[in-house]
């Protein structure tokens, strides 16, 4: 398995809406759950209250995820679109591969 981990900071006041589109129960989820390689999303909030975040989606590997989000590029982008709106700083931290 391989994870996507990614690191946001929320804009203020839209803490809530973030969750919702980015945990494990909203729409990003939502969508790559159409893919059987998928295998979950894990979202994290700081305990320090400055609005960071890191978003952990998980996969059978990196190249399944780069297949889905080829076929499914007008979707992923709408998503992208309007999680932009609801952040102020975004990095992607890289892939990382789960140990044995």
């Amino acid at each position: 398995m391989q994870a996507s981990v990614w690191r946001f900071r929320a804009r203020a006041g839209k803490e809530r809406e973030f969750e919702s589109l980015y945990g494990p129960g909203g729409l990003w989820a939502g969508l790559f759950r159409e893919s059987p390689h998928y295998h979950g999303t894990v979202l994290l909030r700081s305990h320090a209250g400055d609005r960071w975040y890191v978003l952990v989606d998980t996969w059978r590997s990196r190249a399944d995820f780069e297949a889905f989000k080829v076929a499914h590029a007008a979707a992923y982008e709408g998503m992208d679109r309007e999680g932009e709106g609801l952040t102020e700083a975004e990095e992607h931290q890289g892939w990382f591969d789960e140990l044995p």
